[in-house]
């Protein structure tokens, strides 16, 4: 009996022994997970690492914690190298497939098919991974043929099909596949909702949407916010507005991503008081709703309250990301304020994005359009990560600005980096060649491009090439491209040549082009405009006063032109033989000053450019109180001495005024730039970046 007690303690003594070595083994493990976890967190591998080496012996668990370390740290070598040291007896289906989803994240598609085929066993996961991998490097074809390879598939690899359909323009093949799927969840139906509308089709997205919730789905927030931004995309109010008050009654509108959703959709439909309604219903920390109140301002011609937005933002403590920089330089670029371009440029500077290539895009577009390229130029060359947008920014900046040969020097690198031009390409290197004059340089682009069969030759490239074709004065041949583009010109083109004939007073050719674009669009005041101008500029008066009567009798209104100086927010703006600006006795006494000044220097007005039948006196009064010459003199009184001064126009600047401003920038000593409809002049020391050609 002794005996009996003695050998059932030893035994009971052995299993404690047992149980305790299990118990330490686990709170070992679960000890190095957490540490491990909180190195790599924290983006401290080395040390993980370091951690990793000090572990007896490593479970699979602790193996893919460490190697998906590396690879959220882009280290693939490192975590493929650490992969192939797990005993393959202990590789489990869950290493296998994160070594092969860690592959296709830091982009190696290759890599991950070859972990996939050494497989052991696969489950559905590893074929619905492998099946997302092929779709997302757009391997379409490999995708469908591994999802009829599959043994057996659950929903989630027919949504990563319809998903992975979407994603590459696959519209049809999608809609397919759905219709046949044995079983639905709330997630394939948001997959169709978004992808529809992500590809132009938003009406058909929310006929799925009504379709889903007569099925008697649920739809998630995320199911709600894809059906609104389809309802935003069509401007269709009265769907929204139903889809907001699924919104408020399935207690999703405390989901800031359904706030931002809300203003956006308001704003899109031209309710930006409603927006700013949604979004005041509660203080927000959330980036993503205030960005969106101030993309919505600046959609809706606010940029002022835009800007004001973005101030109040970074009060309240939320620091701007990519879109809201994106937004708040947009509403900038609408209000010419170059000042307020800066300031957020030093704020991006201050939070470390200035390199960013999202808001670098941004910065190119808006320095280059409030009259700066050589900030924007700056802008580009300081980019970390420089993709097509960038390249096409820097280039359609320099072809506004009359940098014809840097913008083909330019195109020529992106060539060297291995970036594919695409039609915005085109259209800045034809813009480059069209304000520069290098009618030989196009002939080499149209003949590059037209092999190029990525993209088509479009209206916009054509009315490019007769532009520039006409300002080189082949009249003839300008007209003869028109004629035999491979689709009818549109009135743009027409409108291309009919400004070339203005440049060169040809009247048989802009009778025939005047004609062309009325018989395309009736109403279109520019081409009245112009044929006026091109007989005034003739002397056939009884033609001029023909044109200015049929305009009357079918309602046209010319276009009045202005021109304006932004300072310190406010915007000056001038119409010809202005009075009414509150400093215009200091205007028109500086301005009788440059009278004197300009003759001293040889400045002789050509009247040609005064469209009046008038007397040879008053022709010159008129020319000299051109709006653009009243808004810069207005720059001269309100401006420091030297500084630029930056002025915009809404018509192209005429003939005599360029002549003019060339003189009146060396007389004050000063650049002056200005914007017409066409492009930038930068007038220094009696000359033009245009080179007298624009």
């Amino acid at each position: 009996m002794a005996l009996v007690k003695s050998l059932g303690r030893f035994l009971g003594l052995m299993n404690y022994t047992k149980l305790s070595s299990s118990y330490n083994t686990k709170l070992s493990s679960s000890y190095y997970k957490s540490l491990l976890s909180d190195h790599l967190q924290n983006q401290r591998v080395d040390e993980a690492r370091a951690v990793f080496d000090g572990i007896p012996c490593p479970g699979v668990n602790l193996y893919t914690i460490m190697t998906m370390g590396y690879v959220k740290n882009r280290r693939l070598d490192d975590a493929l190298k650490l992969f192939d040291e797990i005993p393959v007896r202990d590789r489990d289906t869950v290493s296998w497939n994160s070594m092969m989803k860690g592959c296709l994240d830091c982009g190696e598609l290759s890599k991950a098919k070859k972990i996939f085929d050494e497989m052991p066993e696969r489950n559905v996961v590893s074929w619905t991974t492998m099946i997302h991998g092929f779709m997302r490097f757009g391997e379409v074809e490999m995708a469908e043929r591994l999802f009829h390879k599959m043994p057996t598939r659950d929903i989630a690899t027919w949504n990563s099909m319809i998903h992975g359909y979407f994603s590459n323009g696959r519209v049809g093949s999608a809609i397919d596949l759905f219709e046949v799927m044995p079983h639905r969840n709330v997630i394939s139906w948001t997959s169709m909702i978004g992808g529809l509308d992500q590809n132009g089709k938003s009406d058909e997205a929310l006929l799925f949407f009504n379709r889903m919730t007569g099925s008697g789905f649920k739809p998630t927030s995320t199911t709600l916010v894809c059906a609104l931004t389809a309802s935003a995309n069509i401007f269709a109010l009265h769907l929204g507005l139903k889809i907001h008050g699924q919104i408020v009654k399935l207690g999703y509108c405390f989901d800031e991503f359904s706030y931002a959703s809300l203003i956006t959709f308001y704003a899109n439909c031209k309710q930006v008081e409603h927006a700013c309604k949604v979004f005041k219903e509660k203080m927000h920390k959330n980036v993503a709703v205030w960005t969106a109140l101030v993309t919505g301002y600046a959609l809706n011609c606010e940029p002022e309250k835009a800007l004001e937005v973005f101030r109040d933002m970074i009060a309240s403590g939320v620091l701007p990301n990519q879109s809201s920089f994106t937004s708040a330089l947009n509403a900038c670029c609408g209000l010419e304020a170059l000042d307020r371009g800066k300031e957020i440029h030093s704020v991006a500077i201050k939070l470390g994005m200035g390199n960013d290539s999202f808001v670098g895009n941004t910065l190119i577009v808006m320095y280059s359009k409030c009259g700066s390229i050589n900030h924007g130029i700056s802008v580009f060359t300081r980019t970390n990560e420089k993709n097509i947008v960038s390249w096409n920014s820097v280039i359609m900046g320099c072809a506004q600005h009359g940098y014809g040969m840097l913008a083909l020097t330019l195109f020529s690198q992106m060539m060297r980096a291995g970036i594919e031009p695409d039609e915005i390409t085109f259209t800045g290197l034809l813009s480059a060649c069209r304000h520069s004059g290098m009618l030989q340089k196009r002939r080499g682009f149209s003949k590059f491009f037209s092999q190029d069969k990525t993209f088509e030759v479009n209206q916009e490239h054509y009315a490019c090439m007769v532009d520039l074709l006409g300002r080189c004065g082949k009249l003839e041949e300008a007209e003869e491209l028109v004629r035999n583009m491979p689709f009818e010109a549109n009135s743009m083109v027409w409108l291309a040549l009919l400004g070339a004939c203005r440049l060169h007073s040809n009247l048989d050719v802009a009778e025939r082009a005047a004609k062309s674009v009325f018989e395309l669009d009736p109403h279109c005041s520019a081409a009245y405009v112009l044929l006026s101008n091109i007989y005034a500029s003739a002397n056939r008066w009884s033609d001029v006063s023909r044109v200015r009567e049929t305009m009357k009798r079918n309602g046209i209104v010319k276009q009045p032109g202005s021109s304006w100086v932004t300072l310190k927010g406010l915007r000056h703006e001038f119409r010809s033989g202005d009075r009414s600006h509150p400093l215009s006795e200091k205007i028109y006494q500086k301005l009788d000053w440059l009278g004197v000044k300009l003759k001293e220097f040889g400045y002789v007005p050509d009247q040609q450019f005064a469209l009046h039948d008038v007397e040879a006196e008053q022709k010159e009064e008129m020319l000299s109180s051109h709006s653009e010459r009243l808004a810069i003199v207005f720059a001269l009184v309100s401006t420091a001495e030297g500084s630029t001064i930056t002025v915009m126009k809404n018509l192209r600047v005429c003939g005599d005024c360029h002549s003019a401003i060339k003189l009146i920038a060396k007389i004050v000593g000063r650049e002056i730039v200005l914007r017409d409809s066409s492009r930038f002049h930068h007038f220094r020391n009696g000359i033009c970046s245009c080179g007298d050609y624009w």
